[in-house]
């Protein structure tokens, strides 16, 4: 028995780039999600940690996360928007949109968990009727609708995606939802107001939470990049053995690319928050030998993954590591003595936070989280200090909790904070306190934080579709590079594209099991960047970036958007 755990719950916000620069040299964001998950998450998130002094997390921020908050704000402050449905916010001749304007507007706004950000509203849910009925027999209904009713609903939209904090202390934004309908465009200029000093203030609050030491602010490789297949392809087949692979034999020059990428998301979070983080979150908690490796030549302390690399990489066999878990979970690993410090996450009680608890009461479900973790206390061998890791998306879970899990996290943070046996720390500041002898892992098997495989990202025919397409983007990079055919800001330009087409999030939408339009969506977004890289190149578009990749996809679960795991 212990008698205090350390607990680490690392929050882990992404979003990948969904900025894209069409032929003319504009620069639009074909995707809202960023801004979206800003003004509701992300400032919630803060929010929770603001109100609970006693309260210790490790927040990781994806840099081109960042990046993309940073051009928000200043399109906010500029009043020039690269945002269609924020532009559409502050649009004032709703009337003289076009069909097309009219279809992509009610297709947007539509977009979310209708069971928690729709239908507790009965003028939002009036607005989703009335287009259900209209839109019966097609989409030529949508020319009924007058211009207060997409002035509504752009609102409505808005308002529903607005966290629940903002809610509580903008007056702007409660008057509007007390207002309810007949919004006219003064009210959604208010409204895009708010938006921007939301979005602006994120970073800044972040940054005073970490200076105050209330958190430990991570990252992740600088694109969100799957890096241990930048750096070897084949290393999927170390828990998949019978995987296939695409026709590419490597990524060329992946060992580069990889560490490039780390090298970036360092030198910019030390930009914006004063130092390079102690330790990074690989994007999808992806590890293999090598990346770690690269990981402790690139100066991390630390780094983490999940509990199935962990079983993998001990190579007991699932049962015999459940009946070792309390001693074999709950501590740090190290590959090779001078590495990094290697965590793994509970999954279940992350998947608890992730998945489950949505449906529980608030104050139920904290009690059950603190019992759980006083069970591993009470389980741990004789004076040992467990290290309890939750780790898990602090964005996509929370439009399934009731207001967006306002009660669900005031209770869990309460919970925490007032357990005697539990304290809630970060990574950093175990190392820096604890005198740690880490467990050896002779070698790790390459894994993620999804089935312990990489089987999301590779494996697939459409997925290897897609990495043989970016293997052969990548070729013509490395050839045209080579020379002095581009200027300085031409090479600039072309690598940071590059670094944008590497990101793990185009092959995880590839695959029958996600809905159809979500999947039409990435596969056109990701084709859409490597042509861009082309053409940054100077080079012919290849006639495959006009085929899809993906000729299939699920039904999606509801009316909503799709929730990534984790």
């Amino acid at each position: 028995m212990a008698e205090r755990i350390d607990l680490v719950l690392m929050w882990h916000m992404h979003q990948p780039d969904y900025r894209l620069a069409d032929p003319g040299g504009g620069d639009e964001f074909v995707l809202p999600w960023t801004y979206l998950h800003a003004i509701k998450d992300y400032t919630d998130m803060a929010a929770h940690l603001e109100r609970h002094p006693a309260m210790r997390a490790v927040v990781n921020f994806v840099p081109v996360l960042l990046d993309q908050l940073e051009d928000y704000a200043a399109q906010c402050t500029r009043g020039v928007l690269r945002d269609p449905l924020l532009r559409s916010l502050g649009r004032q001749d709703l009337d003289a949109m076009s069909l097309d304007e009219r279809r992509a507007l009610t297709n947007a706004c539509f977009r979310s968990n209708h069971k928690t950000m729709l239908e507790p509203y009965p003028h939002y849910k009036r607005l989703h009727e009335l287009y259900v009925r209209a839109v019966a027999e097609g989409d030529s209904g949508l020319w009924y609708f007058s211009a207060g009713y997409f002035a509504d609903l752009v609102t409505w939209y808005h308002l529903a995606w607005c966290g629940e904090s903002e809610r509580r202390q903008r007056p702007v934004i409660a008057q509007l939802l007390s207002k309810g309908s007949g919004f006219d465009h003064a009210d959604r200029l208010a409204l895009l107001e708010q938006i921007g000093q939301i979005v602006g203030s994120l970073i800044p609050r972040y940054r005073a939470l970490a200076a105050a030491g209330r958190i430990e602010l991570s990252a992740t490789p600088y694109a969100h990049p799957l890096a241990p297949l930048l750096i070897d392809l084949g290393c999927a087949r170390q828990a998949m053995p019978d995987a296939p692979l695409p026709l590419a034999k490597a990524y060329p020059g992946g060992r580069t690319r990889a560490a490039a990428q780390v090298e970036t998301g360092r030198a910019t979070h030390a930009a914006r928050f004063g130092r390079p983080p102690v330790g990074m979150w690989p994007a999808e908690g992806a590890v293999s030998d090598a990346f770690v490796a690269m990981l402790g030549e690139a100066g991390c302390q630390w780094a983490a993954t999940s509990e199935s690399v962990l079983v993998n990489s001990l190579r007991l066999g699932a049962d015999a590591f459940q009946s070792q878990r309390a001693q074999r979970l709950y501590r740090p690993y190290r590959v090779a003595p001078t590495g990094p410090a290697l965590f793994f996450r509970d999954e279940r009680l992350s998947d608890l936070i992730g998945f489950e608890y949505s449906r529980w009461h608030g104050s139920d479900a904290a009690r059950h989280f603190v019992a759980e973790l006083e069970r591993i206390a009470d389980e741990a061998p004789a004076g040992e200090k467990p290290i309890v890791s939750v780790i898990l998306d602090g964005e996509n879970a929370w439009e399934y909790y009731p207001y967006n899990g306002f009660y669900f996290l005031d209770h869990l943070y309460e919970a925490i904070c007032a357990c005697p046996r539990i304290r809630p720390t970060t990574y950093a500041q175990i190392l820096h306190e604890r005198d740690l002898e880490p467990g050896r892992i002779e070698s790790l098997v390459a894994g993620s934080w999804v089935y312990g495989t990489l089987s999301t990202w590779i494996g697939e025919t459409e997925k290897n579709r897609a990495w043989d397409l970016l293997c052969a983007a990548k070729q013509s990079y490395d050839l045209v590079m080579a020379g002095d055919r581009l200027d300085p800001g031409s090479r600039a330009a072309a690598t940071a594209q590059l670094a944008r087409c590497e990101s793990s999030d185009w092959f995880w939408w590839f695959g029958a099991h996600n809905p159809s339009h979500v999947v039409q969506t990435f596969d056109s977004l990701f084709r859409a960047n490597l042509k861009q890289l082309y053409r940054l190149l100077g080079l012919t578009l290849p006639g495959a970036l006009d085929e899809p990749i993906s000729h299939g996809g699920g039904d999606p679960e509801h009316g909503g958007t799709m929730r990534r795991a984790g």
